[in-house]
């Protein structure tokens, strides 16, 4: 599947057949460049990589204990102030700069710092599991 095109072939194939490089061409040249790459790459969005949460129970005993990872899925921009639905979450379960319960079914990871392309943060809590989901969050490459 071939990318759609931004500019006429003709105008392309014109511009790298010229003779004279003057800097007026090269100019140009370097813009149109630019324009394809930011159009069909450097400025993709992540909107089909949104962040994911996975809990894995790694205590057996009453009540159990359950490690969450929140993964940015996005490869190439850092993902803020992400929320979770997090239900009736007590906040004495965690520490609050890792996981924040902002009201019921609300509550925001890491402090609403940023998280890494393709990083994870975790956190543990012993409790029944808890289901959490995110809800809204915000790539600062946008």
């Amino acid at each position: 599947m071939q990318p759609p095109k931004l500019f006429p072939s003709s105008i392309l194939s014109a511009i790298l057949k010229m003779q004279s490089q003057s800097a007026a061409s090269k100019l140009l040249f370097a813009f149109l460049t630019f324009s394809c790459l930011l159009y069909h790459g450097l400025g993709a969005k992540c909107t089909a990589n949104a962040p994911t949460v996975q809990q894995t129970q790694v205590g057996f005993g009453e009540p159990p204990k359950f490690m969450v990872d929140v993964h940015n899925n996005c490869p190439m921009c850092p993902i803020i102030n992400i929320h979770l639905n997090c239900g009736n979450f007590p906040q004495t379960l965690v520490n609050p700069r890792l996981l924040k319960v902002l009201g019921y079914d609300d509550c925001v990871v890491n402090s609403g710092l940023p998280l890494a392309p393709l990083q994870k943060f975790s956190f543990n809590y012993t409790h029944q599991k808890l289901l959490m989901h995110p809800t809204t969050w915000y790539f600062q490459c946008e």
